[in-house]
């Protein structure tokens, strides 16, 4: 078994000396415990009951615009045909190209985090999905990485939207601020989390397919909370 530090154990006794009544106040407990050097995120974590969620539903996988951001920082990437290459460099990509970039691609150069990719050019990525698909990279319309609208596509994956997937256990996990957010800001964008998988997952995410619900920063113990907490 991992031994904790001990900044990890006065953590631990800090969270059980605080009283915490509201949403508000565990969001203000974790940034409080959210003491190391660098800017923790804060976290989102559940786990869906899959003996209770049948067939292909249990398969969590969309994206979500969170109207506060993430606050992290992805380096992205744009294919597209050579006449779309003045808006992909517009957007603020960090790397960009067309037959040049696939080739890039092909010889294992995957020195970005997201991909977008125009339509058109869909077809050409199709002999590179054993390269792009197990790192999660692939394009996909449903997550809202291949559009023609490179300038905007781009700045809502760098500022706005996450995507929240499911591992094979059913754990799932995602980031909804950092430390140095407001707390409304951070509570706004945990609303919006929720609200939006109720629409649009409700076989899946509802109180009784999911369990354990918790908040944490980066590295600092979690605090559970319940879907009556959160206004949704």
């Amino acid at each position: 078994m991992k031994k904790k530090s001990k900044r990890f154990i006065k953590l631990i006794e800090l969270k059980k000396k605080e009283k915490v009544k509201t949403l508000e106040n565990k969001i203000d407990l974790i940034k409080k415990m959210s003491n190391t050097k660098f800017v923790e995120s804060i976290d989102l974590s559940f786990k869906i009951n899959l003996k209770k969620v049948k067939g292909a539903d249990t398969n969590l996988r969309t994206i979500i615009e969170l109207p506060n951001g993430s606050g992290k920082k992805f380096k992205v990437a744009v294919l597209c045909d050579e006449n779309k290459l003045n808006d992909a460099k517009k957007s603020g990509a960090e790397v960009f190209g067309s037959d040049d970039l696939i080739q890039k691609i092909s010889s294992g150069q995957l020195d970005f985090d997201k991909l977008v990719c125009t339509p058109s050019m869909m077809a050409k990525l199709g002999k590179l999905g054993k390269v792009l698909g197990p790192k999660g990279l692939m394009p996909n319309p449903k997550l809202g990485t291949v559009s023609d609208d490179l300038i905007n596509t781009v700045s809502k994956i760098k500022n706005k939207i996450v995507e929240i997937k499911n591992d094979k256990d059913g754990n799932v996990g995602v980031s909804i601020g950092r430390k140095t957010f407001a707390t409304s800001k951070i509570l706004e964008n945990l609303n919006s989390v929720f609200q939006n998988l109720k629409k649009d997952k409700p076989t899946v995410f509802n109180s009784e397919n999911i369990r354990k619900l918790s908040l944490s920063s980066s590295m600092s113990p979690g605090l559970k909370i319940s879907f009556k907490e959160v206004q949704a």
